[in-house]
């Protein structure tokens, strides 16, 4: 009878363990942030275009790989960076897809499509 109670035990002590240690992985988030927040305060920073947009698309690459989800604002920012590095078809392409990825930032991808076109023409 102790031999029962005592495999009764071990076993209810390894599935308690083994939902703790389940428990701790932690949720999985909804965003694949990679490095895109330290590189929106590079921008702020004045940090180099060129290596903050080389950053993203290699995180994008990544997120890619994984089937991830960026976070809002990602395309955006890399539409920025396109910008200020003259690649102003990447730039058009990002803002686009920022907005079919996000539909609430259509009027701001808009907006920034609309100014791109008018400096092109400038």
């Amino acid at each position: 009878m102790n031999t029962r109670i005592s495999a009764w035990r071990t076993g209810a002590g390894l599935l308690l363990a083994s939902a703790l240690l389940a428990g701790c992985s932690g949720p999985k988030t909804l965003y694949q942030w990679e490095s895109y927040q330290p590189q929106v305060y590079g921008y702020l920073k004045g940090d180099s275009k060129e290596e903050q947009a080389a950053a993203l698309e290699r995180d994008l690459e990544k997120i890619k790989a994984k089937n991830g989800a960026v976070p809002p604002g990602y395309h955006a920012q890399l539409g920025l960076l396109y910008s200020g590095l003259g690649k102003d078809d990447q730039m058009i392409q990002q803002f686009r897809t920022e907005k079919a990825l996000f539909p609430e930032s259509a009027a701001y991808m808009d907006f920034l499509m609309s100014n791109a076109s008018k400096g092109a023409k400038q």
